[in-house]
C-alpha cells in the first residue's frame, strides 16, 4: 500500500491525526434505527461495490478465512482460535465487535491491536479512496460495513496467513458475509437477541445465523435447543455441508491448568474452537490424519498454550480500583462481563457468585485483568473484610429487563450472593460519536426514563424474593444524597461518573467492607467503566 493519507478534514490543533480519522469514521454512523426502513439485503449487496472499488475481490478470495457467527461466545470461541492458531506458529488477522474503548481492539494482529501508524495508513487509504468513487447511487457505507472493509484491507495487506472473522449481526446479510469461500465456519450458542432484526423465533434466528454457511464448507456447532438444532441441520443439507455439533472441551485435555477466559461456559467455546483450529490446519495440510484423530484424546502443547493464555476485555474481567486499592488492601473491585442476553446473563451471576464466595480468602493484583490472576493468600484474621456486592447496570431499551434482571438475580440467590444495592446509570458514550475526545459531559437534564423503569422491574424482583421469606435482602444504610432516586435496594444516577464517584466516597468511610461491583448487562457500559477506572 504506497497511498498515504492525502486528504482529510482540516485539523485544528487541538485535535490528534487519530481524532480526525475517528470523526471521519463517525460521519458514517447512520442517525436511523436498525430496522423499518432498511432493506437489509439491498444493502448488503452493495457490499460488491466497495469490494471492486477497493480492490478486494482477488485478496479476499485468496483469504484463509476461520466464520464465526452464533448469539454467544463468538467474541471467545474467536479469541481461542486466534491464539491457538498464532501459538502454532501462523500469523494471525482477527476482527471481532464491539470494541470497549478504543476502536483499534476490533483489529488484532498476531494477537495485539493494530498500532495506531499501521491503522491511520489502513483508515485513510480506504476511507479517500470510497469517497472519491461513491456517489448519490452508490453512497459511502455504514460505519461497521466500513469497518468490514478496513478489516479485509488490513489482513491483506499484512499478508496474515489465518483471517478469523466474527459475526456482527445475524450472518446472511453480515457484512463479514462477503466472504464466499472460508475454510471452516462456526455457530455458537444460539439465544433469543436482536430479535427486532433476526427473528422472534430460535429458528428464525437459526436461520440468520446459518446464513454463513457455504457450499460444501465444513462447519461446526455446540449443542443448540431442539428448534434451532433443526434448523442448522436443515440449511447445511441444503448446501451440502458436512455440520459436526462438538461438545465442551475435557478440562483434563490441558493438563490441569484454567482457559485463559473465564467461567464454565467457556469450554464450550473452546471445544468449538479447537474444531474450527483442526479443521482449518488439516484442509491447509498442517495436520495428518491421524494426528486429527487423536486430538480427540490429547491436545498438543500449543493448542494448551493456546487455550490457556488467550485473554478478552469485559469478559468475566476482574479490575480492582487502582487509585484505591494496594497490595493486601482491596476495598473496591469491578467485575465486567458484557452479558446482554437471558442465558449470557445466567453464566455472568454464575462466574461472579463463584469467583466472590471464597471473598474473605481471595484478594487481587493491583492490575489483574482476568479471574485467572485472582491470588489466594494466606489467611490473616486481621484482614477480613465483609463483603458488599453491589450491582452496576445498564441495558438497550430493545431488551427485556425482567428476563434479565430475574435470570442475574435468581443465580446469584441460588450461590448465596444477594446485592446490597443495584445502581442504574444512563449510558456514558453518545452513539454518533467514536473515541473518547467525544464523551458527552454530564448533563443534568439527561432522560433517566429508561433507568426508572429498570429500577422499579428491580425493585418488584427484590420484594417478590422478600415475601418468599427464605432470603435476607436487608440492605446497607449508605448515603445516597448524590443519585437522583433512591429506593430500598436501588438507585439511579444521572451519569456514570456520579455513580463511581459514589463508589469511591462511600469506599472511604467503609474500609473493613470490600466493595465487588457487578458491572453487567451492555458491553457499552463495561468499556464505559473501564476507560473511567483505567484512566
Amino acid at each position: 500500500m504506497d497511498e498515504e493519507r492525502d486528504s482529510g478534514s482540516p485539523k485544528s490543533s487541538s485535535v490528534t491525526p487519530y481524532e480526525e480519522a475517528l470523526d471521519a469514521l463517525s460521519s458514517l454512523i447512520t442517525k436511523r434505527t436498525r430496522v423499518g426502513d432498511v432493506n437489509l439485503e439491498e444493502r448488503f449487496n452493495v457490499l460488491y461495490e466497495y469490494l471492486k472499488m477497493l480492490d478486494l475481490e482477488e485478496a479476499i478470495s485468496n483469504m484463509k478465512i476461520i466464520h464465526v457467527a452464533g448469539t454467544k461466545g463468538k467474541g471467545s470461541t474467536c479469541t481461542f482460535t486466534e491464539s491457538i492458531l498464532r501459538n502454532c506458529g501462523f500469523r494471525t488477522g482477527l476482527f471481532t465487535s464491539p470494541h470497549l474503548i478504543d476502536i483499534r481492539e476490533r483489529f488484532h494482529l498476531d494477537g495485539v491491536e493494530i498500532s495506531e501508524e499501521k491503522f491511520l495508513a489502513y483508515f485513510w487509504w480506504c476511507y479517500n479512496r470510497l469517497k472519491e468513487k461513491t456517489d448519490d447511487n452508490v453512497p459511502m457505507p455504514t460505519f461497521f460495513h466500513f469497518l468490514a472493509l478496513l478489516a479485509f484491507k488490513i489482513f491483506a495487506e499484512e499478508q496474515v496467513d489465518v483471517s478469523i472473522l466474527e459475526v456482527g449481526l445475524g450472518g446472511k446479510y453480515d457484512a463479514t458475509n462477503v466472504v464466499r469461500t472460508p475454510i471452516v465456519c462456526g455457530i455458537t450458542s444460539l439465544g433469543y437477541d436482536h430479535m427486532e432484526i433476526l427473528g422472534n423465533t430460535l429458528g428464525e434466528i437459526a436461520g440468520e445465523k446459518a446464513g454463513i454457511f457455504k457450499h460444501r464448507i465444513p462447519a461446526f456447532t455446540v449443542p443448540q435447543p431442539d428448534e434451532a438444532m433443526h434448523v442448522l441441520k436443515e440449511k447445511a443439507s441444503q448446501l451440502n455441508v458436512l455440520l459436526q455439533v462438538v461438545t465442551p472441551l475435557d478440562a483434563n485435555l490441558i493438563n490441569g491448568l484454567r482457559l485463559g477466559l473465564e467461567g464454565e461456559h467457556q469450554y464450550l467455546n473452546a471445544g468449538l474452537a479447537v474444531a474450527l483450529c483442526s479443521t482449518w490446519l488439516k484442509t491447509n495440510r498442517h495436520l495428518e490424519d491421524s494426528h486429527f484423530k487423536q486430538i480427540q484424546h490429547t491436545l498438543p502443547e500449543k493448542y494448551i498454550k493456546g487455550l490457556t493464555t488467550a485473554s478478552l476485555q469485559g469478559r468475566a474481567q476482574i479490575v480492582p480500583d487502582q487509585f484505591i486499592n494496594n497490595e493486601k488492601s482491596n476495598e473496591l473491585v469491578f467485575f465486567l462481563d458484557g452479558a446482554h442476553s437471558p442465558e449470557s446473563m445466567e453464566a455472568c451471576a454464575k462466574w461472579f457468585s463463584l469467583t466472590v464466595e471464597d471473598q474473605d480468602q481471595t484478594f487481587f493484583h493491583k492490575n489483574s485483568k482476568s479471574s485467572n490472576q485472582v491470588v489466594n493468600m494466606y489467611q490473616d484474621e486481621t484482614i477480613q473484610k465483609k463483603s458488599a456486592p453491589i450491582l452496576l447496570f445498564n441495558c438497550m431499551s430493545v431488551r427485556d429487563p425482567q428476563l434479565l434482571l430475574s435470570h442475574l438475580v435468581k443465580t446469584c440467590a441460588d450461590h448465596g450472593i444477594y446485592f446490597k444495592k443495584a445502581l442504574f446509570v444512563p449510558g456514558l458514550s453518545v452513539y454518533h460519536k467514536i473515541g473518547s475526545h467525544t464523551l458527552t459531559p454530564i448533563d443534568s437534564n439527561v432522560d433517566l426514563s429508561w433507568q426508572f423503569t429498570l429500577q422499579r422491574v428491580w425493585e418488584n424482583l427484590m420484594q417478590g424474593y422478600k415475601e418468599g421469606k427464605s432470603i435476607d435482602f436487608t440492605s446497607e444504610e449508605f448515603n445516597m444524597e448524590t443519585s437522583a432516586s433512591n429506593c430500598e435496594h436501588s438507585a439511579v444516577f444521572s451519569s456514570l461518573p456520579l455513580a463511581i464517584k459514589w463508589l469511591k466516597d462511600t469506599v472511604q468511610p467503609n474500609r473493613s467492607t470490600c466493595f465487588q461491583v457487578l458491572v453487567t448487562g451492555s458491553l457499552h457500559l463495561v468499556g464505559d467503566v473501564l476507560k473511567l477506572v483505567k484512566k
